[in-house]
């Protein structure tokens, strides 16, 4: 009860945007010229906002730094070792962090669908040797991969459901709207079909569904009428295409000021492609499953309708086991997203299995 109510006063201090030690074992806060290893569903900076807090394309791997790590490092590590599952490992960030402060008995388990995410978390996670296994992936099989490395429960599961900088700034696969990349948008290469395929045969009526239910978008039928327009004349092949569409659609007084005008397209299309919503609904019972007495599962979502699912799943778990750790969910304070604009949509809610009486 006593580790429930301080990591409560932690979660309060937060959100008023008040900085403060836990347990006197968080890392400084990183340069401000430091790049965020997930978090940009919800509002890729635009090229202002990269040269305002330092961000480059061109930084080195290692500068890559997680959303909320104080946060996610505080509330899910081990206090008594056993296996942490991070179903989403990206560039290995959080798992890091995690493995750093975490006893020598703590192991990994990492996952990931793009198999380049996993080679770099390979690289970044190699000083720990036999404590990290890594996994090829989606965390919508999180049971079924966990039993076949041998994890039977974990003293902490995270699921990060933004996109890696890797993926923004390196893939080339279009997940961006700042360059000329093929029109892809799949975290897996090797299989699906890419956004360009979708968008080509989708009439206009189920694309608007796709970007109203998915991106929240308000232009979503126009967006959808110029699109269909735009592909009669010839193929969306890239991510400049989509862009110049949605730009074209949107009214030029309803660009938003503080996000890219094709961030919600962009957002929605990538999570089709991906069926992220299938796969996030899959996953929470499962990762919820998995926990041991008093383990926690982390998830750090981007958008409104992300944080809702996983709200609804973790209240539906309360009173069968579980407890959510807080009603309202962690958020970035005021200095993380000052450096790093791609935190300010993050929201990270925590489920614990309640120990045994």
């Amino acid at each position: 009860m006593r580790r429930e109510r301080n990591d409560r006063a932690i979660q309060k201090r937060h959100d008023r945007g008040t900085r403060q030690p836990h347990d006197g074992e968080f890392r400084e806060r990183h340069d401000v010229g430091a790049v965020a290893g997930r978090g940009a569903a919800e509002g890729e900076p635009s090229e202002f906002e990269r040269e305002a807090s330092g961000v480059s394309r061109s930084e080195p791997e290692q500068a890559h730094v997680p959303v909320l790590s104080d946060e996610v490092t505080f509330l899910l590590r081990p206090r008594r070792g056993g296996w942490v599952v991070d179903g989403t490992i990206g560039m290995g960030g959080h798992a890091e962090q995690l493995l750093e402060t975490a006893g020598g008995d703590t192991r990994l388990l990492g996952i990931d669908r793009d198999p380049e995410a996993l080679a770099r978390a390979a690289r970044r996670l190699a000083r720990f040797g036999a404590r990290v296994v890594l996994q090829h992936g989606s965390f919508r099989h999180i049971g079924a991969l966990a039993t076949g490395a041998g994890v039977e429960r974990a003293a902490a599961v995270l699921l990060d459901l933004g996109l890696s900088s890797y993926q923004l700034d390196e893939s080339g696969r279009g997940f961006s709207f700042q360059g000329e990349e093929p029109l892809d948008m799949r975290f897996d290469p090797t299989e699906g079909v890419t956004a360009a395929e979708l968008l080509g045969r989708l009439s206009a009526e189920e694309i608007a569904h796709l970007l109203a239910e998915l991106g929240e978008e308000r232009h979503a039928r126009r967006i959808a009428r110029v699109l269909v327009e735009q592909r009669r004349r010839a193929p969306l092949r890239t991510a400049a295409d989509l862009v110049s569409v949605v730009k074209r659609a949107v009214p030029r007084a309803a660009w938003s000021k503080r996000t890219h005008v094709a961030t919600r397209t962009f957002q929605a299309v990538r999570m089709a492609v991906n069926d992220e919503p299938g796969a996030l609904a899959e996953a929470l019972p499962q990762a919820a499953a998995l926990l041991e007495d008093g383990g926690r599962l982390g998830v750090i979502s981007f958008h409104s309708g992300e944080d809702r699912v996983v709200k609804r799943a973790f209240r539906s778990l309360a009173g069968r086991g579980f407890v959510e750790l807080e009603p309202t969910p962690v958020t970035a304070g005021r200095e993380e997203t000052a450096y790093n604009p791609r935190a300010r949509s993050a929201k990270l809610r925590v489920l614990a299995r309640q120990e045994a009486a």
